[in-house]
């Protein structure tokens, strides 16, 4: 009872002493009030135009920023202002390295359904050759819900499904945060990834346990800056607009 009543006395006391200072009367606006940095102009995209500052990574018509994983260019089909998986080609990455981005694509399963589950309109986007943001015709198509169209492969269930029907466009607004590696390989900052699915947020800010792994456990792996790539998973699978600004 006695030191409940000393910590009240104590709590009147300072609140009272705060209450007095001169300091707490002579708040103005001009006191919280920054002007430096100033945040540089970004003119916003308007329709499939990206913002001034993003990266064009795929225009609708050449492949010149992308590589086969295999080495050598890149071996997809373009047509119709979209690039188009070509079963048994291979992934393909993207000739820059990256760190932390915003990426921006667009993609469409096969209007015409084959297959079930992972074999139906499937492929992926990996952030530095590593972390997956699964692509899947995911519409009225039962599989594995760590594996289904915005899951973070084998480790996020999507918080919605948020899936058009095949043969729709869709699109992915992610936001990805690097890791960053210290002493012995010591992982200091994990990577972070929000997903927006069509306009739906679907992955909020989710920490990574290390990179995506189809069998097994996850762990990281030091490294630095490394590309995008795109999954050949045998299904003929479109990308469009893809951009993306560095953070």
């Amino acid at each position: 009872m006695k030191n409940k009543y000393l910590r009240w006395l104590f709590l009147t006391v300072a609140t009272a002493a705060f209450s007095g200072n001169s300091l707490a009367q002579e708040w103005t606006p001009e006191l919280t009030e920054r002007w430096e940095p100033v945040p540089e102009i970004v003119t916003p995209g308007v329709g499939p135009r990206p913002p001034s500052d993003a990266i064009v990574l795929f225009d609708g018509a050449s492949l010149s920023e992308w590589e086969s994983v295999r080495e050598g260019p890149a071996a997809w089909g373009v047509e119709d202002g979209a690039m188009t998986v070509v079963r048994g080609a291979g992934d393909i990455r993207t000739r820059r390295s990256f760190g932390s981005v915003q990426l921006h694509l667009e993609w469409r399963t096969p209007a015409a359904v084959q297959g079930e589950g992972q074999g139906r309109g499937n492929s992926g986007v990996f952030f530095q050759e590593r972390y997956e943001v699964q692509i899947l015709d995911s519409y009225e198509n039962t599989t594995y819900s760590n594996g289904q169209a915005g899951s973070i492969y084998k480790q996020y269930i999507p918080l919605a499904n948020a899936s058009r029907p095949p043969g729709a466009w869709q699109s992915y607004d992610i936001l990805f945060t690097a890791p960053v590696f210290g002493e012995k390989g010591k992982v200091i900052r994990p990577v972070f990834m929000t997903v927006i699915h069509n306009g739906v947020l679907i992955q909020n800010h989710v920490e990574l346990k290390g990179r995506t792994e189809y069998i097994g456990l996850s762990e990281y792996e030091v490294h630095g800056d490394a590309p995008l790539s795109l999954q050949d998973h045998g299904n003929p699978v479109s990308y469009r607009n893809i951009w993306v600004r560095e953070l």
